[in-house]
C-alpha cells in the first residue's frame, strides 16, 4: 500500500460532465497532492448547465462500500456530499464513525441544483440537529445557510459543527466567507480581487474537497479553510467557462 499521500474520501454524487460531485473531488485530491477514494451516492444525468435526472444508490451498497474502503485504507477525513435526507446521511455518519470514531467529516450540503433540481429531502432538515454534532465541518452558500438557519440548526454553539458560510452568493462582500467555529465568527476575505471570477458549476464540490486535503495533511480547520479558497479561486479563476480547470 501507498503510505506517500494521506487517504482521503469523497461519498458523493455522479456528474458524467466531471464538473462536480466524485469527478471533482478526485481531480482537486490529485491537484493537492493527496489519495483519493470515492463512493458514488447518486447517478446524475448533467451537463454544466443543464439538469436531467437522478438516481439515488441503495444505502446499503454505499454502506458496504464505506466499510469496505475504510477497513483497508487509513481514512482521517471524509467529504459527504449529496445525500436525499437526514436519515441517509446519518447512516453514512455511523459507518464512518464505526470504522473510525476520530475521523473528520465535512458535508457539503448540496439542497438544490443551479437548475433548481432539488436534491435534499427538506421536509427532513429539522433531524439534522443530532447530525450535525458528530460533523466538524458543514459548508453550505448564503442561500443554503439561510435554510439550514431558518430551522433553528445553528442555535447551539457548543454542541453544533463549525459553519463555512460562502460568500458567492451574498449582495454584501461578495466572496467573502464566514467560518464560525465555536460560536466565533472568523472573515476569510478573498485573497486576490484582481483577477476575474467567473461561475463555475461544481464551485461548492471543489471548495469542499479542498478542505478535506487540506485536513488531511493536519492542518488546523481555520487554516484548511483559507488555503481551499486559494485553491477555489485558482479554478474560479480558470476560465470564463462554467467547466473551471484544475491547477
Amino acid at each position: 500500500m501507498q503510505t506517500e499521500r494521506p487517504f482521503v474520501m469523497s461519498v458523493a454524487g455522479y456528474d458524467p460532465s466531471g464538473g462536480a460531485g466524485l469527478l471533482a473531488d478526485i481531480k482537486t485530491f490529485e491537484q493537492l497532492r493527496v489519495q483519493g477514494l470515492g463512493i458514488c451516492t447518486a447517478m446524475t444525468l448533467q451537463t454544466e448547465s443543464e439538469f436531467y435526472n437522478l438516481q439515488w444508490q441503495l444505502i446499503d451498497e454505499i454502506l458496504s462500500a464505506i466499510n469496505v474502503l475504510m477497513k483497508k485504507y487509513q481514512v482521517e477525513v471524509v467529504k459527504i456530499g449529496v445525500v436525499k435526507d437526514a436519515k441517509f446521511l446519518s447512516e453514512i455518519i455511523k459507518i464512518i464513525k464505526t470504522n473510525n470514531s476520530e475521523a473528520k467529516i465535512i458535508w457539503d450540503p448540496v439542497l438544490k441544483s443551479t437548475s433548481e433540481f432539488s436534491f435534499f429531502d427538506l421536509n427532513t432538515v429539522s433531524e439534522l440537529k443530532n447530525v450535525l454534532n458528530e460533523i466538524d465541518l458543514i459548508t453550505p452558500n448564503y442561500n443554503e445557510h439561510k435554510v439550514l438557519k431558518g430551522n433553528h440548526l445553528f442555535e447551539d454553539h457548543e454542541n453544533s459543527c463549525s459553519v463555512l458560510i460562502k460568500g458567492g452568493h451574498r449582495e454584501d462582500k461578495i466572496g467573502t466567507d464566514i467560518l464560525i467555529q465555536n460560536g466565533k465568527e472568523i472573515c476569510i476575505e478573498p485573497n486576490d480581487t484582481g483577477f476575474n471570477f467567473y461561475p463555475k458549476h461544481g464551485s461548492g464540490c471543489v471548495l469542499s474537497s479542498a478542505i478535506a486535503s487540506h485536513l488531511t495533511k493536519e492542518e488546523n480547520l481555520e487554516k484548511a479553510c483559507r488555503k481551499g479558497k486559494s485553491y477555489i479561486e485558482k479554478f474560479l479563476t480558470s476560465n470564463p467557462n462554467l467547466l473551471g480547470f484544475h491547477r
